[in-house]
């Protein structure tokens, strides 16, 4: 009778080894499409130096990719859906590590931006399909939530390790080392996968819409074209035209999404004054920490002359502030209620980017911890608030536009923001200069008096950019934080014909 109880207890465990394995496995592809939104942080200068990049192909150059990951993840789920969440992971991985190669020995912005949105692609493959054997290998309900748990902080992870590994790498190689980082786990995820993960479908897969991808992807790009094109001043009417044809492209995209019984993304989940609140504050806070997060980094190197590395160690406290806020959130929600605790978090993170408006570096790093720090309960119980919003049978639409929606917040900050930040930087110039990095590289040709002069005015310039850029993400935030604090009185999602 002993003997029974003992056989059936290791045949689970050697099963429970191989499932962690596998979820350790899972981690690198989380990581490493995490880090790739923001490891070109610290790159930037070095690389648009030796490109040659403008200030409109640098922005392309930073939130390319995040654009197409942010546009494709949720068809990218559809179609794993139906031929194999492995399958497609495997074929995503491939793909990324031959793109980064690609994007490793680029010789010029435009092939460096081609291959970032292809890598935006594979990316979009990598996301839905971790997820989704993630649930598929764990069963339990505990063991899936700490299983999601760490997949979760993984990402939040990569993308404070992205910056930093980028600094480490930029202080001994080129520019281009910070991309090659990408390809030794790739590798190991395709030469074990196969055997440590299963595969699965699922048993009535959406339908895939083309068109609806389509629409939204070209939708996005035209919008964001017409932005960054109207900062340079030149030729009015394209940007206008783009403006125009993106918008139109944006509303036949939404009412088309009205009209198909399983759209790409489901717009009635919107009813939810729940869900729409924490989603829109996903996407703000994005928008605020990716943008300020651009403008930091570049004011370490480019103002206060710091070396990649130094830059990078100065910058990691504010991943360390997110990965802290997220840890601490489950206790603090606890005590607060989660709507509470998110707009509590988000005021401190408005308070953070006050911090921002001063010249002062260890108020700007303080600054830099404190706003990513508030952000950490909107990230660690947002997810679980727009989830608990919807009926079970949305769950699945509602994580897709969560996921989407945390993408697209980050590329949008590196494009509005941007933008913003570009426009007052040139409007300080007085147009004699196109970006903080392109001065730099002006001054080295100039007579010492000359490039002294062009440099005093470059970097302030820009600091007048930074503190601009911050007081808008603090206006975001706090603008978000009131938002949250609107949704606390409870509403009832109604289903469709209710």
């Amino acid at each position: 009778m002993t003997a029974l109880p003992s056989s059936t207890t290791r045949r689970p465990t050697a099963g429970n080894l191989r499932t962690w394995l596998g979820l350790a496995l899972l981690m690198l592809p989380t990581l490493i499409v995490a880090m790739d939104l923001t490891a070109l942080l610290l790159a930037l200068p070095q690389l648009s130096a030796g490109l040659g990049a403008t200030a409109v192909e640098q922005l392309w150059i930073s939130d390319s990719y995040g654009l197409t990951v942010a546009a494709l993840v949720i068809t990218m789920g559809t179609l794993g859906d139906r031929i194999g969440r492995r399958r497609l992971l495997l074929i995503g991985a491939a793909a990324f590590a031959a793109l980064s190669l690609l994007a490793a020995f680029a010789t010029g912005p435009l092939t460096l931006i081609a291959a970032r949105a292809l890598l935006g692609v594979a990316g979009a493959t990598l996301t839905p399909a971790t997820l989704a054997l993630i649930t598929t290998m764990f069963r339990d309900d505990h063991r899936r939530g700490r299983a999601i748990a760490v997949w979760a902080t993984c990402q939040f992870t990569g993308g404070a390790l992205g910056p930093v590994l980028a600094g480490l790498l930029l202080q001994h190689f080129w520019w281009g080392s910070v991309f090659l980082l990408a390809v030794p786990p790739m590798l190991v995820l395709l030469l074990t996968g196969p055997f440590l993960l299963p595969e699965s479908r699922a048993p009535q897969p959406g339908r895939l819409d083309p068109a609806s991808v389509a629409l939204s992807l070209t939708a996005v790009l035209l919008l964001i074209y017409a932005l960054k094109q109207a900062t340079t001043g030149s030729r009015p009417l394209l940007p206008a035209v783009a403006l125009a044809a993106g918008t139109a492209l944006a509303v036949t995209f939404v009412r088309r999404q009205k009209r198909l019984p399983a759209p790409l993304l489901d717009l009635r989940l919107l009813r939810s004054r729940t869900f729409t609140a924490v989603l829109v504050a996903l996407v703000g806070a994005g928008i605020a920490m990716a943008g300020t997060g651009l403008l930091v980094t570049q004011y370490l190197q480019g103002v206060r002359g710091h070396s990649p590395f130094t830059s990078a160690i100065l910058f990691a406290p504010m991943g360390l502030g997110v990965a802290a806020g997220t840890l601490t959130a489950p206790a603090l929600a606890r005590r607060l209620a989660p709507i509470t605790a998110i707009a509590a978090g988000l005021t401190v993170s408005a308070l953070g980017s006050l911090l921002l408006l001063t010249s002062s570096l260890p108020l700007i790093l303080l600054g830099i911890t404190v706003q990513a720090l508030g952000t950490g309960p909107l990230f660690a119980l947002g997810t679980g608030l727009i989830l608990s919003a919807v009926p079970p049978s949305r769950a699945g639409s509602a994580a897709s536009m969560s996921e989407t929606g945390n993408y697209f917040g980050g590329s949008l900050g590196f494009a509005l923001l941007g933008v913003l930040a570009t426009v007052v930087y040139r409007t300080g110039m007085h147009g004699t200069s196109d970006s903080l990095p392109g001065a730099l590289a002006a001054s080295r040709h100039l007579p010492p008096a000359q490039a002294t002069d062009l440099l005093l005015h470059a970097r302030h310039a820009f600091t007048t950019s930074l503190h601009v850029t911050a007081l808008v993400a603090a206006l975001i935030l706090a603008a978000l934080a009131l938002l949250i604090h609107t949704a606390r009185r409870p509403a009832t999602f109604a289903e469709p014909g209710r």
